[in-house]
């Protein structure tokens, strides 16, 4: 198996941590430097996400002054637009083994197979679903499609990949035959060729799906990707990402890939070609000197591609996740912590332009506050969303675009539907309304749910 890669599961996890949110700097050095523009270090990152590490809890008043360094650096770096892009989820199963401590998207693989009697509330979609899906989504104008998906045993990165799997005894491999299951899912080939469909781009295959794809093989991740891009893949998504540091992983995911080759993964697609995003994933059982250390490696990674595109902070959405249903975390970060989130990655990462807030996790309301403290991207039409959902998220699950104009021009910034890569952008006006995608390769402005009776794609059919 790869380097890195565990299995297992601990239902009492080690959250002793040898990194504290302490450091040899002090919040009036680090603010300084931030303010200036001078690179920061872990130390500054730690001082201005804890507002000084010699005090407990945040500091009102030196939080405001870190995110009007933030804001005023966003202004300088991007201007005043708020983009947004005209997309869909199409998540293609939640069958999975890996048992994330903080996620309830999954459900056991065994429940698929066909000879398993109880209930299933999951799905898997076949190719040809997912192509019906994308299809349709098309017709009511997206640009993108988006998927992530859990890991089902019976996934291969293509018939050469199967045939090797299925030659090989050793269930450390975690395969087992699509026959085994009521619904084949494919091959990730398979997938990813049916949802390119006219043009759409195609953003999917976090690292953690490309290790499931490259499994019981020495094949590269630059092989992995090639063969992807290849099928129709355009840009990869940073997810599986949560904390890259690895006392944190161990801790609430230890069945996922290491912090290195995450790194090697996200890598890897850049040599070949592929954008790349990058996220953090927090407010759970980390500490503000992880969350430092994640941005670290984030801006080390870019240093090196140049390729990520955007930078994606999470905030952790618990009420149904194990990590809260045993008792190993009572909520999530507040809303000071979140905000400070953003600022910080808007000052430490001098070499990402755009920085996303995420309304699914932080609702309009706080995600516009966002947009004011170092964001300027508010994330997507999405049409369908299960994971933040099914972890107890209750933000919704589309935008349209006369939502995006209003709730953007209300905080007096400029709405731009873009393109994912976002080289392609259009300027929108509220008082244009209705107001529909004109990017995407069958968008001709109207609506989004106008050209679908009203009623977008099921996330589960």
């Amino acid at each position: 198996m790869a380097d890195g890669f565990e299995t297992g599961v601990d239902d009492d996890p080690d959250l002793s941590f040898e990194h504290t949110p302490s450091s040899d700097q002090s919040f009036e050095n680090a603010l300084a430097k931030a303010r200036d523009g001078t690179r920061l270090t872990v130390d500054d990152a730690i001082e201005l996400l804890t507002t000084g590490s010699e005090t407990e809890g945040i500091n009102s008043r030196r939080k405001e002054q870190v995110l009007e360094a933030a804001d005023r650096r966003r202004s300088e770096v991007v201007g005043e637009e708020v983009t947004f892009v005209a997309n869909l989820n199409n998540n293609v199963t939640t069958a999975c083994d890996v048992g994330c401590l903080f996620c309830n998207f999954k459900d056991a693989a065994q429940r698929f197979e066909s000879d398993h009697d109880g209930a299933n509330g999951g799905f898997t979609k076949t190719p040809a679903q997912s192509r019906e899906i994308v299809d349709d989504a098309l017709d009511m104008g997206i640009y993108e499609v988006c998927s992530v998906s859990g890991l089902h045993p019976a996934f291969a990165l293509d018939d050469e990949h199967r045939e090797l799997l299925e030659s090989l005894d050793d269930p450390d491999i975690q395969y087992t035959p699509p026959e085994a299951y009521d619904v084949d899912p494919g091959t990730y080939v398979e997938q990813i060729d049916a949802m390119s469909v006219d043009g759409v781009h195609v953003h999917s295959m976090t690292p953690e799906e490309a290790y499931h794809a490259r499994r019981g093989t020495d094949w590269s991740y630059e092989e992995v990707y090639r063969r992807l891009r290849d099928a129709g893949l355009d840009s990869v998504p940073g997810t599986a990402a949560e904390i890259l540091v690895p006392e944190v992983r161990e801790a609430i995911c230890p069945g996922k890939i290491g912090t290195e080759e995450w790194l090697t993964a996200m890598e890897a697609a850049a040599n070949v070609g592929l954008d790349i995003t990058a996220t953090i994933m927090y407010g759970h059982v980390e500490n503000e000197a992880h969350r430092a250390i994640h941005l670290q490696r984030v801006r080390e990674l870019q240093d090196r591609t140049g390729a990520i595109t955007e930078f994606v902070p999470l905030s952790f959405i618990h009420p149904e996740t194990p990590l809260y249903r045993q008792g190993l975390v009572d909520g999530g970060a507040s809303d000071d912590e979140d905000e400070l989130m953003i600022a910080v990655s808007r000052l430490f990462l001098d070499n990402v332009e755009h920085l996303q807030s995420s309304w699914v996790k932080y609702g309009d309301e706080q995600g516009l506050k966002m947009l004011t403290c170092g964001a300027d991207d508010f994330m997507g039409t999405i049409l369908s969303e299960e994971i933040t959902k099914r972890a107890g998220g209750d933000y919704g699950e589309i935008r349209t675009f006369d939502q995006y104009a209003e709730l953007i021009e209300s905080i007096g910034r400029v709405p731009v539907e873009r393109s994912t890569d976002y080289r392609k952008r259009r300027k929108l006006d509220a008082g244009d309304a209705p107001l529909g995608p004109l990017l995407g390769p069958r968008a001709d402005g109207t609506p989004l749910l106008d050209r679908a009776n009203n009623t977008p794609p099921a996330a589960d059919d």
